[in-house]
């Protein structure tokens, strides 16, 4: 009787996950197409200065490509480029010189930042930075980023002052100011299974659950690192940058602190591109276990939701526990054609990911494996994080002695 009761409680468990899974993929369809609808509205007309920081470490071979689509923007304000190294000899060095000689008419400077403030050295390199710019508005993002020629257009539209009270809302309740506009983003994989599937993951997967919180939560209250644009006012209101200086998610904690302190997170309608770099499989596992466990400690609530999410992976283990019955069989053709959809809907239509399409094969193997990384999130709160290991607590780093096995 035993061995019958678990294998029928194993049933019944992965039918209503598969079942909400389901309803999972329909609600981020309806924020997708939410979006979609937000996306087509008019910018206001508001082009503030603003200073773009860029924390450097290393160089790869699409990083010059990157810079050089920031040089190349369609936007009617003032803007600087500020790049930051924490030595003279760091390799990034040659590709800013280039790209100096390149566009001699834009402020781009390049700034030595000698300090380690903390465990986080991007952080570190642009408090460094922020000391330089000149601008009332800073715009970070990594290093990796490219950009479309509206870019800054459409993302610092969002600054605008909020509606006078002539234009208030109805409720007469004030706009709450935004504080940070932050952005989509897909990758750009590069040959290895590993690249691949986490591209495939951020563009069918990731933001997808990024579009439904904002419509459930009525708004982000965290920031992506593909974008992180703030106003002074804002920054300096939570204590600039410096408190960051130990957290690993940095984008998550300055989005929040920014939102406790009153102010809105925008969502921009401008998708960017990140490169996602040729792991190995090794590598690949390393930099997924490190995001599970990092949304984990930001958000413990947030990560055991997630169980809802691997929709397609539950109904498969419904075919297996219950001995491939026609309820399972329907359920996983439902879940299956679902999930098609959401990536479709996300991944082609709102990123437009041109690489979507082409590897729809591996999304079911994608799925399999990422509920296997999500699982190991559980396990233990130890990172690799280049080449060093390091302990996750409360969102800040401790480094572990000795190189990562």
């Amino acid at each position: 009787m035993m061995p019958h009761a678990l294998a029928l409680a194993v049933e019944i468990l992965t039918t209503v996950l598969a079942v909400a899974g389901i309803v999972y993929f329909l609600q981020a369809m309806v924020a997708a197409r939410v979006f979609l609808a937000i996306r087509r509205r008019k910018l206001p007309d508001f082009a503030p200065a603003v200073s773009i920081l860029k924390s450097l470490k290393g160089r790869d071979p699409e990083m010059i490509d990157a810079f050089r689509s920031h040089c190349r923007q369609n936007y009617p304000g003032e803007y600087e480029l500020l790049f930051g190294v924490s030595s003279p000899d760091d390799p990034a060095v040659q590709a800013v010189q280039h790209l100096q000689l390149e566009f001699p008419h834009h402020a781009i400077r390049l700034i030595e930042c000698p300090a380690r403030l903390g465990a986080n050295g991007k952080v570190s390199n642009l408090i460094q930075l922020a000391r330089h710019a000149r601008y009332p508005y800073l715009l970070i993002n990594d290093s990796d980023i490219t950009v479309g020629p509206h870019y800054l257009q459409r993302v610092m539209a969002h600054f605008a002052p909020p509606a006078s009270d002539a234009q208030a809302p109805a409720s007469g309740k004030a706009e709450a100011p935004v504080g940070m506009v932050t952005t989509l983003y897909r990758g750009h994989a590069h040959g290895t299974l590993g690249s691949r599937l986490e591209a495939l993951g951020i563009a069918t997967d990731f933001q997808a659950g990024v579009l439904l919180s904002r419509m459930l939560s009525g708004g982000l209250r965290y920031g992506l690192g593909s974008t992180l644009a703030v106003s002074r006012e804002a920054l300096d209101k939570i204590g600039g940058l410096d408190p960051l200086v130990d957290h690993l998610a940095d984008d998550n904690e300055l989005g929040a602190r920014i939102h406790r302190a009153g102010y809105r997170v925008a969502l921009a309608g401008e998708v960017v591109e990140t490169s996602i770099p040729a792991y190995n499989w090794r590598g690949f596992v390393d930099h997924q276990v490190r995001w599970a466990r990092t949304v984990r400690d930001a958000t413990p609530s947030g990560y055991v939701g997630l169980v809802f999410t691997h929709g397609f992976a539950w109904a498969l283990l419904n075919v297996v526990a219950s001995g491939i019955s026609p309820l399972s069989l329907w359920l996983l053709g439902l879940s299956f054609f679902l999930r098609l959809a959401l990536a479709m809907t996300v991944g082609a239509q709102v990123l437009a990911d041109h690489q979507v399409l082409p590897r729809l094969w591996l999304l079911p193997f994608r799925d399999l494996v990422f509920m296997g990384i999500w699982i190991a999130g559980f396990a233990g709160d130890t990172i690799v994080w280049r080449n060093e290991r390091f302990q996750l607590k409360n969102g800040k780093l401790t480094r572990i002695t000795g190189p990562a096995s």
